[in-house]
Parts: C-alpha cells; sequence; structure tokens
C-alpha cells in the first residue's frame, strides 16, 4: 500500500487503514480536548511542591504567567503543525519534513523515552495515594507488586480502544475535579487576600529549581496529542478548538484551587509537598473532603497513564508508517484496532524504570522532552520558510521575526532546565540519546539488508512532492 503526499488536501500521509472490515473510531472534539488535559495536568494534584519551593505569591505568579511564556507557545506550535501536517507519528512527521529522516528519528526517540519514562511515573503516583489508604503498600514487596498489576490493568485498559479511553477521560476528568470546586466553594468565607501575597515563611530558602521543574511539569506535553492526529475526527478543524479548550480548562484547574487553598489556610511552607491538597481540604471542609480529593488523585493518575500511554503507542505506530521502525511496530489489534505492539512495549519499558526515584523520573523527563522540544520549535521555524505557501488550515498569526522571538522566550527556559539537572539525569539522557542514535543506523543497515519488512509509504518525501505542495 502506498500513501504519498502531493497535497495538504490529499488524504494524509499515515491515515491508511489496514485490511479490516473493522476500523477504529475517530475521536471526537470532546474526548480529545480531556485527553490533552491529561497529557498536560489531570487536575492540581503535583502543584504544591511550587508553594513549598517558593511560597505563594511566587506560585500564584507562576501558574498564571507560565502558560503564556510556555503553555501558549506551544500549544500554537502544535494546532498550526497538528493541522498542516496530520498523521499518528505528529512531531515525528514535523521534524522528518523540515530536516529529513535523521532528525526525524532522533526526535521521536526522544519524545518517546520521556513518554514511557513519565508513563512510569503514574503507577508509582497512584501507589502513593493507595498507601493512605492502605498503609500495607507503603514499602517493599507489597508497594513493587501494586506497581506492577497496576501498570498491567491500566495498559489493558488502553488496549481496549482509543475511543473508549477518550470517554473514559472525560469521565475521569470530570469526577476528578468536583472535589476541587467544591473546596474552592467552601473556602471562599475564609479566603484572607492577604496570604497571596506572601513571599513564604521567613527562614525558609527558595528551592528555584524545584519551583521552575514544577512549574515545567504540569503544564508541557501539549504536542503529546498530535501523536493521534490519524484516529481524530477532521483534525484540521478539531484541534485548534481542542487544544484552546483544554488549555483553558487547565489554567483554571490550577488556580482556582491553588488560590483556594493557599487564601483560606494559614502558610506551612514545609508542608506544602505532593499530596498536600487532601491535607488541605481536611483543614477547610472536614474529613470526607479529603477522603474525595484522595480517591480523585487515584482517577486523575489512571488518566495520565492512560493519554501518555495512548500517545506512546500511536508515534510507535506512526514511526512504523514512515519506515522509521519495522512495519511490525504498526500492527493493531484485530479486535480492537489499536496498536497493540506500541502499547506492549511502552508498558514494559515504564515497568523496567519504575524502580527510579520519583525526582529522577520527572528530571529525567523534562531533560529529554526539552531536548525534542528545541528541535520541535526549530522544525516550526524552518517548515514556515521552507514551505512559506502551504496551505496552513490553522496558521499562527505572525510573520517568521514573531515567530522567532515567540520559540526563543521558551527556548531560553529549556535550556535552564537541561542546565540544573543532576549529574544522574544527564547520564541517562545521555546513554538514551546514544541508544536513539544506535538504533537509527542500525534501522539503516536493516533497511540496506532487507533483514526487516519495512513500510514504504511515507518513507520520504519525495522532491517532486515538496514542490507539488510549495505550488497550491
Amino acid at each position: 500500500m502506498e500513501t504519498r503526499l502531493s497535497s495538504p488536501d490529499a488524504q494524509p500521509l499515515l491515515e491508511q487503514q489496514e485490511p479490516s472490515s473493522k476500523s477504529p473510531k475517530k475521536l471526537a472534539l470532546i474526548p480529545l480536548v480531556f485527553l490533552i488535559y491529561f497529557e498536560v495536568a489531570g487536575g492540581p494534584y503535583g502543584e504544591e511542591s511550587a508553594v513549598g519551593a517558593a511560597g505563594p505569591l511566587f506560585s500564584i505568579l507562576g501558574f498564571l504567567i507560565f502558560p503564556f511564556v510556555w503553555s501558549i507557545p506551544e500549544a500554537v506550535v502544535t494546532a498550526e503543525l497538528a493541522t498542516t501536517f496530520p498523521g499518528n507519528g505528529g512531531y515525528v512527521i514535523w521534524a522528518n519534513h523540515a530536516f529529513g529522516p535523521f532528525w526525524g528519528s532522533l526526535m521521536g526517540s526522544w519524545k518517546f523515552f520521556s513518554g514511557v519514562i513519565n508513563l512510569a511515573s503514574y503507577p508509582v503516583l497512584c501507589v502513593d495515594y493507595l498507601k493512605l489508604v492502605l498503609p500495607i503498600f507503603s514499602s517493599g514487596l507489597p508497594r513493587y507488586f501494586a506497581v506492577v498489576v497496576s501498570t498491567l490493568v491500566l495498559s489493558f485498559f488502553n488496549y481496549t480502544g482509543l475511543t473508549i479511553v477518550g470517554y473514559t477521560a472525560v469521565t475521569l476528568g470530570v469526577v476528578s475535579l468536583l472535589p476541587f470546586i467544591v473546596m474552592s466553594l467552601v473556602a471562599i468565607p475564609k479566603i484572607d487576600p492577604s496570604r497571596w501575597i506572601s513571599l513564604g515563611q521567613e527562614g525558609v530558602k527558595k528551592d528555584w529549581t524545584l519551583f521552575f521543574n514544577t512549574l515545567f511539569w504540569n503544564l508541557n506535553f501539549w504536542d503529546n496529542a498530535s501523536t493521534l492526529a490519524g484516529e481524530v475526527e477532521q483534525p484540521q478543524k478539531t484541534y485548534p478548538k481542542a487544544l484552546f479548550s483544554a488549555g483553558l480548562l487547565t489554567c483554571l484547574a490550577y488556580l482556582i484551587p491553588l488560590l483556594a487553598a493557599t487564601g483560606s489556610i494559614p502558610l506551612h511552607q514545609e508542608d506544602w509537598v505532593d499530596g498536600y491538597f487532601a491535607d488541605a481540604a481536611e483543614i477547610i471542609a472536614g474529613k470526607w473532603l479529603k477522603v474525595w480529593i484522595e480517591i480523585g488523585a487515584v482517577l486523575s493518575v489512571i488518566g495520565l497513564y492512560e493519554a501518555q500511554l495512548s500517545s506512546c503507542a500511536y508515534q510507535l505506530l506512526g514511526m512504523a508508517d514512515l519506515a522509521f521502525l519495522p512495519q511490525i511496530f504498526g500492527a493493531r489489534s484485530t479486535w480492537f484496532r489499536t496498536p497493540w505492539v506500541g502499547i506492549f512495549l511502552s508498558t514494559l519499558i515504564a515497568l523496567a524504570v519504575s524502580f527510579m526515584s520519583f525526582v529522577n523520573i520527572i528530571s529525567s523527563v523534562n531533560f529529554l522532552y526539552s531536548l525534542g522540544m528545541l528541535l520541535e520549535f526549530s522544525s516550526f521555524l524552518w517548515l514556515r520558510r521552507k514551505l512559506p505557501v502551504v496551505k496552513r488550515p490553522f496558521k499562527v498569526p505572525m510573520g517568521l521575526p514573531g515567530l522567532v522571538v515567540m520559540c526563543l522566550i521558551p527556548s531560553g527556559f529549556l535550556v535552564y532546565v537541561m542546565a540544573v539537572a543532576t549529574s544522574t539525569v544527564f547520564l541517562v539522557s545521555a546513554l538514551l540519546t546514544l541508544a536513539g542514535l544506535a538504533w537509527y543506523f542500525f534501522m539503516e543497515f536493516c533497511k540496506s539488508r532487507l533483514w526487516l519488512e519495512f513500510n514504504n509509504a511515507g518513507e520520504k518525501i519525495e522532491d517532486e512532492d515538496l514542490e507539488g505542495i510549495r505550488n497550491q
């Protein structure tokens, strides 16, 4: 089967399907909104460390300003590129179009590794909340058993279909946010606005590395849902709407509970660590709300896991369609039409790295993701110059100089995140980058020797195809 991108209006590269009487259902707008929401946030869980690191004022300003500095540039870049080059694989397709297969493959490695390492953090978080109710899971063999079982169960659910996962994300999103809405309403009479301008308790040192890592981890991954573009109804129209809606939902979900909690209870900065919102809810409303938020945390982690696993699995499917991976990686389940090889491989890697500490998991994710985002911003700018007249269903309303400035600001932050990484994170990221490079050259060697079967549809855009795009 061969599909070639000869014009923006042609059937998108990678929307091809294997012969089957059963085609996967397409994602509609609302499920996509909540999948993006869970890719990025999943609720205010995890933002507490920002208050512990820098105090209420800087935390409120951080979650108010950082979306404009980081989230909006990433989201609009995603909207433009996902609607211009829709297809499973997302940012891999963009880097391939911009700089060729080597950089497309490297982009795939960085993003995939950051995704599966991030995936490993969610069962760990789930067990951390579960141990509050069942202390047996606090340490030792029961804890590892709970992590493994929860990972396998959640992965099997993802196998049952993206449409099911999407509508489940809607349900999980609504249910996990409800206790924070209740907490914020109950807190209104108790709010003292002067608490919002506190710079933190006297004598408590600011931990800026933790502060910025917390902001970054809670507000990135806007582009992850682009790997599902081939599974979305009318992606050219749906993606901009979904990204805008998910952005608004995410910002409100972070800011409103933060304002409610910091404004209504006295500041004990050392208490503001991951999971503190449950304790704050108990102070504001009682034990019943604490339990509700802890249950909501588990549901939120489930949504986070499902969204991230979907992104990783469909990225591998897209890379198989682009011939960066052998054709077997594009195999879909006969029953559910899901990319079972991608789901299986992502689950195995997530289990393998789940032994890492939560801090090292998050720092490694941020480092690899930063490398991928620098390449993504470069691809975006170069495609504007390389293909200036290509039809863009959504286009950031700026010229090239303005776009350079827009991308430079978040790029500076990306460099900062990498510069403050620990030696362990540098080592893990370097080894995974070398693994990605070795994989690319190994795949090229396998192609030259015909050792493995690759999909030749969309392996590269030929010169005449590019000329056809320019002439649209």
